[in-house]
């Protein structure tokens, strides 16, 4: 591993190359390496870790009579990060597709510091949209002229940087990496010719686990790449003996597993089945029809004690998969990335509802050309994905009962009247090749407001998916190794100090259909992500 020796390279592991760019190193891919020193009685430091102690401060809410009764309460947490950061890898299940094939030749373009001509002039590598590398958040006030001070979120703790993950993952594609680059078309010509033979070294894919029945028809034409038979007990003991493997071979002290690929049909929930850890795993041996690829690698890490993230939208974590996370102390995040028209609606429906205005009806039309639009093109993997869509506006609306009324007491669960008011919502996603990975996406708010009147407002959204993909990504690979070095503890006990509840519900602001622990609210807000990683370290 070559040491860092220069201001042009950007990562302590970066080789000589003669494809390295004498442009410096973009601001979201710089290295700082002097963290903050917080002079707190709050704060501590030793060798091996950050100690911090935090009050939180809530209230008791009674409604009495139509009076609310506020009891302010509060209670002191310890919060221990191990300043240490692992050596990790990233193995992403779809490696060979669209979101793989970007993530791994942007990393080694950022690694390598790669700049490459387009039609606009001379482009440098970077790490824009990141939220963890490329937003800030304010630490406080300098004392000589009482300006604010802002850092970068990564810098609030000490985080992975994404050039130093180490690569790697499945995919039932088996191509080469630099041609399965090539053949997902969502590169500049120029960056995939210099960045080609970097990635050709990461080979081909490890073979994955193709179940049929859960992803669409058209898929079949790409599967080459499969690990054979129908037994999914050794479909388990092969995911988990890859993880093991990539482990030992790169010396790495944490691995993140991460499903990129195709949506799958939803699994039915089925009482005996996938409904509790033991049944899921019985249902792997007995290798059943309703365990889907997902969640056989969901377990699989589970079971290696590494943690795995869902980045599509389909149920890979049904409750069965919840409980051995649980039982295991082994981590879980998901459901399906925020990066483009969801986004954008999570924020613009909260602020017609903060707005005192109340949205009638939402419609929600895209369509791209990739794979992945392919896939969406079958009816059962577009149910999962306007499943999660749809879901995003539901704690705007239960926030607000001035403007949307309440569930009704005693109706029957799975009625509207269960539900309460919520606006029409309606999500549909077409399937366009000549467009490729540029996203179209139109959105309608219709919408009452003053006495009866009404508002429409029309948004017309163009994106490149897998761009707007990666760096949510890394982020969430980035969030979720720093959890696994964070415990806490009740400070008016001095209690041992836990790890984390194995749902990371901090993952919640980058994805469609958050997966929290039951009974607690999401995070849908970055400063709800700066908030808590502030806590943490101030």
């Amino acid at each position: 591993m070559a040491p860092y020796n220069g201001v042009n390279s950007s990562g302590l592991n970066t080789p000589e190359s003669e494809l390295e760019s004498l442009v410096p190193v973009h601001p979201t891919a710089a290295r700082r390496p002097y963290p903050i020193v917080v002079q707190s009685e709050n704060t501590s430091y030793s060798d091996e870790y950050i100690t911090s102690k935090f009050t939180n401060r809530g209230a008791d809410v009674v409604a009495s009579d139509g009076q609310f009764i506020v009891k302010p309460t509060s209670k002191p947490y310890e919060f221990q990060t191990a300043r240490k950061v692992s050596k990790t890898g990233l193995m992403l299940i779809g490696m060979g597709g669209n979101n793989g094939t970007t993530l791994c030749a942007t990393v080694l373009a950022n690694r390598h510091n790669i700049s490459w001509h387009t039609k606009s002039g001379v482009q440098q590598p970077n790490y824009i949209g990141s939220v963890l590398r490329a937003s800030t958040v304010r630490l406080g006030t300098e004392p000589g002229t009482g300006k604010d001070v802002h850092i970068p979120i990564s810098d609030v703790l000490p985080m992975v940087h994404p050039n130093d993950l180490v690569l790697g993952g499945w995919d039932i594609s088996g191509l080469p990496m630099d041609k399965a680059m090539h053949r997902a078309e969502v590169l500049d010509w120029d960056l995939q010719r210099q960045v080609a033979p970097h990635i050709a070294a990461l080979g081909s894919p490890l073979p994955s686990i193709y179940y049929p029945d859960f992803i669409a028809a058209n898929q079949e034409a790409r599967a080459d790449n499969v690990i054979p038979g129908k037994d999914k007990q050794k479909h388990l003991e092969r995911i988990r003996s890859d993880i093991r493997k990539f482990k030992a071979d790169n010396q790495l002290d944490r691995v993140v597993v991460f499903w990129t690929a195709n949506t799958e049909r939803y699994s039915e929930i089925i009482p005996g089945v996938n409904d509790t850890a033991d049944n899921i795993l019985a249902a792997i041996k007995s290798s059943h029809s309703e365990v889907s690829p997902s969640t056989v690698f969901a377990v699989a890490a589970i079971l290696e004690g590494e943690p795995f993230v869902n980045g599509a939208p389909q149920n890979t974590f049904v409750p069965g998969v919840i409980e051995l996370a649980e039982r295991q102390k082994s981590f879980i995040g998901g459901d399906d990335l925020k990066s483009g028209q969801t986004k954008l609606k999570s924020v613009f429906a909260e602020f017609l509802v903060n707005a005192g205005i109340k949205p009638l009806s939402i419609a929600s039309y895209n369509h791209l050309g990739n794979n992945d639009g392919h896939n969406l093109s079958a009816e059962p993997q577009f149910k999962s994905k306007e499943i999660s869509k749809s879901s995003v506006v539901d704690d705007m609306v239960a926030a607000n009962r001035l403007l949307f009324k309440s569930p009704e007491e005693g109706a029957v669960k799975g009625t509207k009247a269960a539900k309460g008011e919520h606006p029409d919502h309606i999500v549909v996603i077409k399937y366009v090749p000549a467009v490729g990975d540029s996203k179209r996406a139109i959105d309608e708010y219709y919408s009452e407001i003053f006495c009866g009147g009404r508002s429409t407002i029309n948004i017309f959204n163009e994106c490149e998916d897998s761009l707007l993909a990666t760096p949510l990504i890394l982020d969430l690979t980035i969030l979720t190794e720093l959890l696994t070095r964070v415990q806490y503890r009740d400070a008016s006990t001095q209690a041992e100090f836990s790890p984390l509840y194995p749902v990371l519900s901090l993952l919640s602001y980058m994805l469609k259909a958050p997966l929290v622990k039951p009974g607690k609210c999401l995070l849908s807000h970055s400063f709800e992500i700066a908030f808590c990683l502030m806590c943490l370290s101030l």
